[in-house]
């Protein structure tokens, strides 16, 4: 989110949706960009975080909390073992 700058838009998925893995799921706007969102892992959306509708600046100010996006039950939970973590994330876009 500190690449983007300050969140003011956000544009999320119904919960019942589906989400597969590298495609578009939802947009996000900054007051620098606008950037689609892309899904790591595939699955079914549970929930998606209302909260951002009316406060996406939630995703900035507390993006491990109240800003999170959408709950998923994923299709194979080993696909997580795929992704890195922020730490290692940040070492690799230079962030560290």
């Amino acid at each position: 989110a500190d690449e983007l700058g300050d969140i003011v838009f956000v544009e999320l998925p119904a919960a019942g949706s589906r989400l597969e893995a590298g495609t578009t799921f939802g947009a996000i706007e900054s007051v620098k960009t606008a950037s689609d969102l892309f899904a790591p892992v595939s699955g079914e959306i549970l929930a998606v975080n209302e909260q951002l509708t009316g406060s996406p600046e939630l995703i900035n100010t507390d993006p491990y909390g109240e800003g999170w996006m959408l709950r998923v039950r994923l299709d194979d939970p080993s696909a997580l073992e795929a992704l890195e973590d922020a730490a290692a994330y940040r070492v690799r876009i230079g962030a560290a």
